[in-house]
């Protein structure tokens, strides 16, 4: 069973930037697929940027690009999200995501098998 703890909200002003973080509680990491999703209020879980376990490529929703990067480190078995530029819409609940298999698109919940519990961004104008 694989655990993950997010960290790094918080709440800025529009155009300012905030890193997440995401640990995984196993060395088992570097073999996961990873992503980060948020969830605004009364919206539907989105995939917000994925990660292949080599770090071979990265994924982002067309609301992102450009702004937000995902990176891992395997040694220290932890998922980052770089937001920069943030806007009142990004504003939700950001959940980091772990999946074994890692089969299907990156954005679709159904390809990872673990959750962590959130950690909120609140983006003020």
């Amino acid at each position: 069973q694989v655990q993950l703890v997010e960290s790094g909200g918080g709440s800025v002003q529009a155009g300012g930037s905030l890193t997440l973080s995401c640990v995984a509680s196993e060395s088992a990491n570097s073999k996961k697929c990873m992503g980060w999703f948020r969830q605004a209020p009364g919206k539907e879980r989105e995939g917000v940027a994925g990660i292949s376990s080599g770090s071979f490529s990265t994924y982002y929703a067309d609301s992102v690009k450009g702004r937000f990067t995902i990176s891992r480190d395997n040694a220290e078995n932890t998922v980052y999200l770089q937001m920069n530029s943030l806007k009142p819409e990004d504003t939700a609940m950001y959940y980091c995501a772990a999946g074994q298999s890692c089969w299907g698109p990156w954005n679709k919940e159904s390809r990872y098998n673990y959750w962590g519990q959130g950690t909120q961004v609140t983006v003020s104008s």
